[in-house]
């Protein structure tokens, strides 16, 4: 239900926001009076909707992230461990240039942590449990230092920009697709029948899948940057150690929910996973197989 919820809240307030910037912008209908697609207007309909989806969905990433998580923000330590755990991130913090992030702990019996949030001097940072428990010092220094490589890189805001570019290019080629069948196969003359909004919805679902390979290349790509952040941070040794650490935990079950997956730290499947994959199956990765992302540290320690 609450999964639900957070959809529903976020479409609505992306058409609010999205209606707002076209009417600002004079943009009624991508079709013209002869009922022939506009492509200027229709592709400025596109690129508004797509980049508003994704930067709604970026402006509230920490309230959904908590939301799905549980995740129980830390303002006045109650022990030892969490008095750690502030400190430590505020040393790294100050080490990598950004503001304190917000500091939080979510319940999962899986070693897992994640960074997200609009803005680097404003974001959020938050560890398992299972992490907390299982992991030495120096390895929840390393993992956090991580997820500190994520914020001081900027890699919310960049997947937030490729995604909404991804965004405008499928809602506007699903719609002239809708429009060539329209016309061409259901023979309407004027304006839009019922076939365009059908192919469009399946155009926009077939071009999601193919363009999302996208934007999960470039997630693969920040966690090998992430990594070097973490080793630059809290060293390389440890960093190493950390990724092996995930690497032994095959059999722990996967508690991050399914829309936060490209922010954890570890994103192995409820089946057990970390392991090597290629062709289709590696292009839907968020992220790399842990072995050759220690691999890359070790090419950086020599």
């Amino acid at each position: 239900m609450t999964r639900i919820m957070l959809f529903l809240l976020t479409n609505l307030a992306v058409v609010v926001l999205a209606g707002i910037i076209l009417n600002l912008f004079g943009v009624g209908s991508y079709f013209d009076p002869n009922g022939d697609l506009n492509l200027q207007t229709l592709l400025i309909f596109c690129f508004v909707f797509g980049m508003a989806g994704s930067f709604v969905s970026l402006l509230l990433s920490k309230w959904m992230a908590k939301r799905a998580t549980g995740t129980r923000l830390i303002k006045q330590p109650e022990n030892a461990r969490e008095r750690w755990l502030l400190q430590t991130v505020r040393q790294l913090a100050e080490r990598a240039g950004i503001g304190m992030p917000e500091v939080g702990i979510f319940p999962a019996a899986q070693s897992n942590a994640f960074a997200t949030g609009w803005n680097r001097n404003r974001a959020l940072v938050a560890v398992s449990e299972g992490l907390l428990e299982r992991f030495d010092e120096q390895e929840v220094r390393a993992v956090l230092g991580h997820e500190i490589g994520h914020v001081a890189n900027g890699d919310m805001l960049t997947l937030a920009l490729i995604q909404g570019v991804v965004n405008t290019f499928v809602m506007f080629f699903a719609r002239i697709i809708g429009y060539l069948v329209d016309r061409l196969v259901f023979r309407t003359t004027q304006g839009r029948g019922f076939g365009f909004y059908i192919v469009t919805i399946v155009a926009e679902i077939v071009l999601g899948a193919l363009a999302s390979m996208i934007v999960l290349w470039f997630s693969r790509r920040r966690e090998f940057r992430a990594d070097a952040a973490g080793a630059k941070l809290a060293g390389s040794g440890a960093m190493i150690a950390a990724l092996q650490r995930l690497q032994a935990e095959v059999g722990v079950p996967n508690e991050m929910p399914e829309s936060m997956a490209a922010f954890g730290i570890s994103a192995r499947s409820r089946k057990g996973g970390g392991l090597r994959k290629s062709g289709w199956a590696r292009a839907f990765m968020t992220h790399p197989p842990l072995d050759e992302r220690i691999a890359a540290l070790r090419g950086v320690a020599r």
